[in-house]
């Protein structure tokens, strides 16, 4: 639950952290939520879309074009870091003590959905909280090619920070007064983005409670 309220206050915080850090702290935001275990909780989803809604209204000196090559390359590179990280620290990650940065669970949800989506979790994920931070992580600890990990880090960075961005930016220049219904957007935001998260939660949940009536249902099913 404690992590669960400092993800909302980050979330709803970002627009603070823009107005305040410009573009540098936004790269060094995307940089560490895309490639350091304890970058989970930061607000890269809604950091993207404000981005380009303030750059749109002036709010942020840069070009469009910069803003989006340089948050690509910060998401590329986190990738690369997550994924060495996942190389050397191994199945030691699993073992490790468990801390408000730092949960197994989010190891665990980024292997299953891995192994649903295969290499392609790591272009997928970067859409998802937790999942897109630990994805790289995971594929390192199975040694995923590289050479099909260096394709879907550069996809997935082109893909996040282009769509959510340049949403963003759009809007701004669509519609300018939208800049003041930023919280609206947020909590829009953290709904479509937090609810597959919250159903795999809440199905876990389920399945440990009722595990006789989950091996039922699944025997039915066939």
């Amino acid at each position: 639950m404690q992590d669960f309220c400092l993800s909302i206050f980050q979330y709803f915080d970002a627009e603070t952290l823009i107005r305040s850090g410009g573009f540098y702290l936004v790269l060094f935001i995307i940089f560490a939520e895309t490639g350091l275990f304890f970058g989970f909780f930061l607000p890269g989803d809604y950091l993207l879309f404000l981005a380009g809604l303030f750059t749109a209204s002036g709010l942020l000196d840069v070009t469009i074009f910069t803003l989006c090559l340089g948050m690509i390359i910060a998401g590329i590179l986190g990738n690369f870091v997550g994924y060495w990280f996942g190389r050397r620290t191994g199945p030691i990650l699993f073992k490790r003590k468990e801390s408000w940065l730092f949960k197994r669970e989010y190891i665990v949800m980024a292997e299953e959905f891995y192994n649903k989506y295969g290499g392609a979790a790591l272009i997928l994920g970067r859409f998802m909280p937790i999942i897109r931070t630990f994805a790289p992580i995971f594929a390192g600890i199975v040694r995923l090619d590289f050479k099909k990990f260096v394709l879907y880090n550069v996809i997935g960075s082109f893909l996040w920070v282009l769509t959510l961005t340049l949403a963003g930016f759009y809007l701004g220049r669509k519609f300018p007064q939208i800049v003041d219904y930023i919280e609206y957007i947020v909590i829009g935001f953290l709904a479509i983005t937090a609810a597959p998260i919250l159903i795999t939660i809440i199905r876990k949940q389920f399945v440990k409670k009722h595990p006789k009536k989950n091996i039922d249902e699944d025997k039915e099913f066939f």
